[in-house]
C-alpha cells in the first residue's frame, strides 16, 4: 500500500506523525510527508489509522 498527502487539504496538524512517526513527518512548511513508500506491511494498520483520523482527510490510500 502507498499513502499520498493532499497538500491542498493538509494543515500540518501532525495527527499522522503522532500515530505513525516512522511513516510520517512534517516538512519545512509544516505539511505532512510520507517517509516510507510503500508502507511496510507491519505498519499498514498505523497508516490506516492515520488516514482515518486525519482531521482534514488529507491522506489518501493508494494500492
Amino acid at each position: 500500500m502507498r499513502v499520498e498527502v493532499d497538500r491542498d487539504r493538509c494543515e500540518g496538524n501532525a495527527v499522522c506523525v503522532g500515530i505513525a512517526p516512522d511513516l510520517f513527518d512534517l516538512d519545512d512548511e509544516d505539511y505532512a510527508v510520507v517517509k516510507a513508500d510503500p508502507v511496510p506491511a507491519d505498519q499498514e494498520d498505523l497508516a490506516e489509522q492515520s488516514i482515518a483520523e486525519c482531521p482534514r482527510a488529507a491522506l489518501i490510500r493508494r494500492d
